[in-house]
């Protein structure tokens, strides 16, 4: 593919910007445009952030859709979910991401395009010719489509596990199905609104299309010739090094990962351990060495500095501020408790044991509940819980004040309409038309509604249709927040509630109710981002369709063989002592949440008079902060305020828990250095090197990851080196703090409880 004509007049740090008249971005005042770096170009995106990582040229004759894409593709929707299904249920886990098979399969495919005959069988040829970087996007979209373990695989394994109920595979295979394509309909119809539009950057796939046009050596309109060492050596080299250097924090000498070096020295301090640690502390220790890490919530390369800086400021005041503030104050009862934990705690500072409150037929005990204790939480997990309740109302605010001009002008524009070069580029090819899309839909709700009418699921089809309503409402708003800033607000939180409140005591009702809600949307975003991911590689619509959708349907019913053969054969299968580590961690977070919301229900939790119930004043935070912030805006002519986005702000920090502070900290302050300082002082540098910086180190950080599991952990059940790297001092000096060991500020006497002295 040759580069660009216009490829010359770029001079990046000499020419002078304007924003462009061609892109419709005003109305919402994007962010993403940077004054200082935006060039009047017909033939490119206005983001210098796209244009250093995308090609803006085509050759539509590339081949795509070929036997061997097909192939290959299939052979990784089968080994990576099988692979990671399997793993899903042990502990620790290894997760094979889709770099993986980014990168192997690029050597494999230029293999097969030197040794395997180029002949025809049935009128396919099983080698058109030289590996094309098309057909391995295609192979990458459908090895990552459906890697992940799928949501609703939890619901069968929490059946199983908890409530003893083991249905046959069309159950299983329908609710997987259901619960996996309706998000994908869904996706393909809001693809108007989140992939043609140029201002829909999807920064994460930046990463991405720098890697591919990396190793298929491809030219960019924003690049050119920019002096030093090519891309593909600078991927070499960092990836070389990160794949080395992982081996230190990742095996050798743990304690540079965690690194919560202030709780060395005093571990018995509790006080200190709650606000430097890293484990269960608020993480002002700030360094670390281990890039899994700092890019635990995403690679902090790919996401834009101003949204780098809202999260930044939200960690800081709620997570370094006020959380201190409401534990110290013994809000909550918080100074029983660890100051950050995953787990509910009973009133003995315990982890909530759900069995005491449930009779002999595993139904909630009121009477069981009154006797035992309320449930606790861990003050970060409480306000996680706020600012999720924010979150959902603040997007919506959000959406309708900055965004509601562009969804309008988008609904009536085509794609030859589009003001961008990719759209247009893409405007070659035949498009997926709307209805393969709705018989996906229509299939997909068929399923959903067979599954809670034939099986004893207590689902009514009302609350089927309420969740899909919830995901259609939302997949607009959240798709376009992620889009621009690369952080998704979910949906978990607020579908717990809603059915929580709407069917109490229904907890297989409630798995299923916010899996239809919360994943529906998820997936939504996931098969969008794909989408926009073709729209930068040029991936023809329909092929892109085809692969997608069946990559999803032999994931998913890979994963559900797997998961039965396990259950089947593996002993202890979800025990605690399960003595290979299949010890479900994920199936017991939820099926706890599953009694936690389902069972007990928000009622007793958030309803007026109980523990928490001032968290519910969020939503009406949520609400106003954005109608506050504008009208600030606008009466000040503040220009700094277009930056603070509030969505982001609330749901930024939501892995917060099981992630901590220190995550996001060393996250921030590497998108600082690189997404500011070095973007503002050596731009042309910025340009050419960031993007393959982040996938390079990802890609090392995976390989290194897979390698120590499968040679150095997993072998002799996790016993090589156990007299010696595993006990030596860097590797045990992190545990042995009061941070490690989630002490509480106070600690009860034996039989002491705290808390109210009645509940209901």
């Amino acid at each position: 593919m040759s580069a660009s004509p216009t490829q010359e007049k770029y001079d990046l740090d000499e020419e002078k910007h304007q924003i462009p008249q061609n892109v419709a971005v005003t109305d919402f005042e994007d962010p993403n445009l940077d004054l200082d770096h935006v060039d009047v170009l017909e033939d490119d995106s206005p983001y210098p952030e796209v244009r250093s990582a995308v090609a803006n040229t085509d050759d539509p004759n590339m081949p795509v859709n070929t036997f061997r894409a097909w192939f290959i593709g299939i052979c990784w929707a089968i080994l990576i979910p099988g692979l990671n299904q399997f793993f899903f249920f042990r502990y620790p886990a290894v997760t094979v991401s889709g770099v993986v098979a980014q990168l192997i399969s690029f050597p494999l495919l230029r293999l097969w395009a030197r040794v395997v005959p180029a002949v025809k069988i049935f009128g396919i040829s099983l080698n058109p010719g030289p590996f094309t970087i098309k057909e391995h996007v295609l192979i990458t979209i459908m090895a990552t489509v459906g890697y992940q373990s799928a949501y609703a695989t939890d619901i069968i394994a929490v059946q199983r596990v908890y409530y003893n109920q083991v249905y046959n595979f069309s159950y299983q295979w329908l609710l997987v199905m259901s619960t996996q394509l309706i998000g994908f309909s869904i996706g393909g119809i809001a693809r108007r609104f989140l992939v043609q539009p140029p201002s829909m950057i999807w920064p994460a796939n930046l990463v991405t299309c720098t890697l591919f046009n990396t190793l298929h050596s491809q030219q960019y309109a924003g690049i050119g010739n920019r002096g030093g060492i090519s891309r593909e050596r600078f991927f070499t080299y960092m990836f070389i090094f990160s794949f080395s250097w992982y081996f230190l924090p990742g095996y050798i000498f743990t304690a540079l990962s965690t690194f919560n070096w202030v709780c060395w020295i005093v571990p018995e301090n509790v006080v200190v351990n709650q606000l430097f640690g890293t484990a269960s502390g608020l993480g002002m220790s700030i360094f670390t060495f281990d890039w899994a890490q700092i890019a635990y919530i995403g690679s902090p390369l790919a996401t834009p500095w101003w949204a780098e800086a809202n999260i930044a400021g939200s960690m800081v005041l709620f997570y370094w501020i006020i959380v201190p503030a409401l534990y110290y104050s013994n809000v909550w009862y918080a100074k029983f408790l660890p100051i950050s934990s995953t787990h509910s705690f009973d009133n003995r500072g315990k982890s909530y044991d759900v069995s005491r409150i449930l009779d002999d037929s595993g139904s909630f005990s009121e009477e069981l509940y009154r006797a035992y204790s309320p449930l606790f939480l861990s003050t970060t997990f409480a306000l996680s819980y706020g600012l999720s309740f924010a979150s959902i109302t603040a997007t919506l605010t959000h959406t309708f004040i900055y965004f509601r001009k562009q969804i309008w002008v988008q609904s009536r524009r085509s794609m030859h309409e589009q003001p961008d070069i990719h759209a247009r580029l893409m405007a070659k090819y035949p498009q997926v038309p709307e209805w393969w899309y709705g018989i996906i839909f229509l299939a997909m709700f068929v399923f959903g509604i067979i599954d809670i009418e034939v099986w004893p699921t207590d689902m009514p089809v009302w609350a089927f249709v309420l969740a899909l309503i919830i995901a259609f409402v939302y997949i607009i708003p959240i798709g376009m927040i992620q889009a621009i800033t690369n952080q998704q607000v979910g949906l978990n939180v607020i579908t717990e509630l809603i059915i929580g409140y709407a069917l109490p005591g229904k907890p297989i009702a409630m798995m299923m109710f916010k899996t239809w809600g919360y994943i529906t949307m998820a997936q939504a975003l996931q098969f969008t981002s794909d989408f926009k991911l073709g729209h930068y590689m040029k991936i023809p619509p329909r092929p892109m369709f085809w692969a997608q959708v069946i990559a999803t349907v032999i994931a998913g019913t890979v994963q559900l063989g797997v998961q039965a053969w396990m259950f089947t054969n593996v002993k202890g299968m979800c025990d605690l002592d399960q003595p290979d580590g299949f010890i479900c961690p994920s199936t017991q977070v939820f099926g706890t949440a599953s009694i936690i919301w389902g069972v007990i229900g928000p009622a007793r939790q958030f309803s007026q008079g109980q523990i928490y119930y001032g968290l519910v004043f969020f939503f009406l935070a949520g609400f106003l902060a954005p109608v506050i912030t504008r009208i600030v805006q606008l009466k000040f002519n503040n220009v700094l305020l277009k930056y603070m986005n509030w969505p982001v702000i609330f749901s930024g920090t939501g892995l917060i828990p099981p992630a901590t502070p220190s995550n996001y900290v060393t996250w921030c302050v590497t998108g600082f250095i690189f997404n500011y300082v070095i973007r503002r002082r050596h731009f042309a540098w910025w340009t050419k090197y960031n993007y393959v910086l982040s996938a390079a180190l990802d890609s090392g950080v995976a390989v290194s990851s897979i390698i120590i599991f499968f040679c150095l952990q997993y072998p002799q059940n996790g016993m090589i080196g156990a007299t010696t790297i595993q006990t030596w001092w860097g590797n045990t000096v992190s545990g042995n703090t009061a941070d490690a060991l989630k002490k509480p500020y106070w600690k009860l006497a034996v039989n002491e409880t705290f808390g109210p002295t009645t509940w209901h």
